[in-house]
Formats: C-alpha cells, structure tokens, sequence
C-alpha cells in the first residue's frame, strides 16, 4: 500500500517516518483526532462531563469558565460530529439541551487520565525547566 502524505506541517517536523505498512486512513484519522481532541477547550469540557455527567449547556460553560458561548458551542458540536458527545433535546417549552459524553469519550476521558498523572508526577520538573528557560538571556532571532 502506497502511503500518501500527511499534512505538510505535520511532515516537515517529523523525525522518523512512519513504518511503510501504516495505513494512510489510519494515519490520518490520528492526525485528524489529536488537532482536534488537544485543543484547551475539548480536554476541559471532557474533564467537566468526566466528573459532573450530564449537564446543560450553560452549566457547561460555568464549570469550564472563561469560554465563549460561540467556542463552547463550536467544540461541542466537534466533540458530537467525532462521537465523544451525546445531545440531547428534550421536547419541552423552553427548550432542554444537555450533554453528556459518550461511552467513546469516556474512554478517551481514561486515555487523557495518563497525561494527567504524567503532569502530576513530573510537575516539579517541568517547573524547573520552564524557570531554568526563562532565566536564560534573550537568544538572538532565528532567521
């Protein structure tokens, strides 16, 4: 199977080639999902539904805080178009929407748990560094 590139972002940063066998689609779809799933706002909402289940969405919004209606709806229709996110419109006057995660983002919710612990464990190391870093005198710019 002949493989396609991938993005050419993504292929100019790339220190090892996948091997030959990698399935383009599959490739792809990793690539698709991790753009997607990574940002700030996907990994809070995950996190909110993760401990509080099935909320409304301007509950939503408080406990992720600091969002955009317009962002918070945005990344919730991204998080249901990828199967992470059930909506729910109840046929009442007003209107009652909630969400509540799938049983695919709640395994991606465990799969998220990994980093966090990772973070955790590291933190006071990634602090030095990042003080070590900044301690530095300015670096001439790239050109």
């Amino acid at each position: 199977m002949k493989r396609h590139p991938a993005d050419p972002a993504i292929e100019s940063r790339r220190k090892v080639p996948p091997p030959a066998d990698t399935d383009p689609a599959i490739e792809a779809l990793v690539q698709d999902i991790i753009a997607k799933v990574a940002d700030k706002w996907t990994m809070l909402i995950l996190e909110v539904l993760e401990e509080h289940g099935t909320l409304r969405f301007t509950q939503i919004g408080r406990l992720v805080g600091n969002i955009s209606q317009k962002m918070l709806t945005k990344t919730l229709r991204q998080m249901e178009s990828d199967g992470l996110v059930r909506r729910t419109v109840h046929p009442v006057i007003p209107p009652h929407v909630d969400y509540g995660l799938t049983n695919l983002g709640r395994t991606l919710g465990s799969a998220f748990c990994g980093v966090w612990i990772w973070a955790e464990t590291h933190h006071a190391e990634i602090e030095e560094a990042r003080r070590l870093f900044n301690e530095q005198p300015p670096r001439p710019a790239m050109e």
